[in-house]
């Protein structure tokens, strides 16, 4: 189904806008149960979207990317982790960058849910809307999984590898955060970044759809 402007903007734009903003919010839930308070006192652990939106990140590029049907890009204002405050600090941020990534799985789950519901009610005015921005929900958590999942700082896959790292590796991995995002972009208009992520997008992405008797 070809779908216009107004359509699309219909279809991805609760997928994008919660992928994007419950990513963070789980950041900043699980550094609290770790010991760091500072996005709970900086009203971050919420599930109001503004809180969490950024103009740029959260709403242009990714429109500008679904239109020329490239790789979902986008990015929320980032909620404040203060590492040192965490009972564990190497250890614990294994976790709370893992929450992130987390929650796009769960969310994924979510989505492919809302397809087979819709598939449940064919014949509903509310049945194609549904299942096509069940689809949008799941390839775009899927996409935002395996991209933060990239073992590049400050990506949250960048993170969890420094957690695990031995000392030396690591402090050598985390010097490479203030260059993270341009190589991100590098990697982005080399075509080398859906290579990279491709793998894990289309398991993730089968496997949410398949655990309801889906096939993509």
């Amino acid at each position: 189904m070809e779908l216009n402007a107004i359509q699309k903007i219909a279809i991805y734009a609760l997928p994008v806008i919660f992928a994007i903003t419950l990513h963070e919010a789980a950041h900043g839930y699980v550094a609290r149960m770790f010991g760091d308070r500072t996005a709970e006192q900086m009203g971050r652990i919420s599930l109001n979207p503004l809180r969490h939106i950024d103009p740029v990140g959260t709403i242009l590029v990714p429109a500008i990317t679904i239109f020329l049907g490239g790789i979902l890009f986008g990015w929320a204002k980032p909620v404040p982790v203060n590492f040192g405050k965490l009972r564990h600090p190497k250890r614990d941020m294994l976790w709370v960058a893992a929450a992130g990534p987390g929650a796009n799985l769960v969310m994924a789950l979510f989505w492919a849910a809302m397809v087979k519901f819709a598939h449940l009610i064919v014949g509903s005015d509310y049945a194609q809307p549904l299942a096509l921005m069940g689809m949008a929900g799941v390839s775009i958590n899927a996409i935002l999984m395996a991209l933060n999942l990239l073992p590049i700082p400050p990506l949250d896959g960048g993170r969890i590898a420094v957690s695990l790292l031995p000392p030396r590796a690591a402090y050598a991995l985390a010097r490479v955060e203030p260059y993270g995002l341009f190589i991100l972009l590098g990697l982005l208009f080399t075509g080398l970044l859906g290579a990279l992520i491709g793998p894990l997008y289309q398991l993730v992405q089968s496997a949410a759809l398949a655990l309801f008797g889906l096939n993509f």
